[in-house]
C-alpha cells in the first residue's frame, strides 16, 4: 500500500451544498486521513492522505461532489506524506 497525500482545491456551486460534510463520510468510508474547509473565495479545500488508490477513488467523488454541488474544477497537487493526522475533520 503506496501512501500518498493529495492537496485538492474544489471550485463550483460547492459551498453550502453539504460538501464538506459528503467529503468528511466519503473520506472516512475510504479510510482516508485529513481535512476539508471552506474558502473564503468560495472554494472548498481538502487534504487527502491514505492510500493512494483510495485517494484517486476520492478525486474521482470529488468531481461529482454531494448531490446539490456542481463541480467545475478539481485542481490537485501532490505532496509528501506527513502522517500526522489520524482521521478526517471538518475544519472551520
Amino acid at each position: 500500500m503506496a501512501t500518498a497525500r493529495a492537496h485538492v482545491f474544489i471550485s463550483g456551486r460547492v459551498q453550502g451544498v453539504f460538501f464538506r460534510a459528503y467529503t468528511r463520510d466519503k473520506a472516512l468510508e475510504l479510510g482516508l486521513r485529513g481535512w476539508v474547509r471552506n474558502m473564503p473565495d468560495g472554494r472548498v479545500e481538502a487534504v487527502f492522505e491514505g492510500d493512494r488508490g483510495r485517494i484517486e477513488e476520492m478525486l474521482k467523488w470529488c468531481n461529482e461532489g454531494s448531490p446539490y454541488a456542481r463541480v467545475e474544477d478539481v485542481e490537485v497537487h501532490w505532496e509528501e506524506p506527513r502522517s500526522d493526522m489520524r482521521s478526517f475533520e471538518i475544519r472551520y
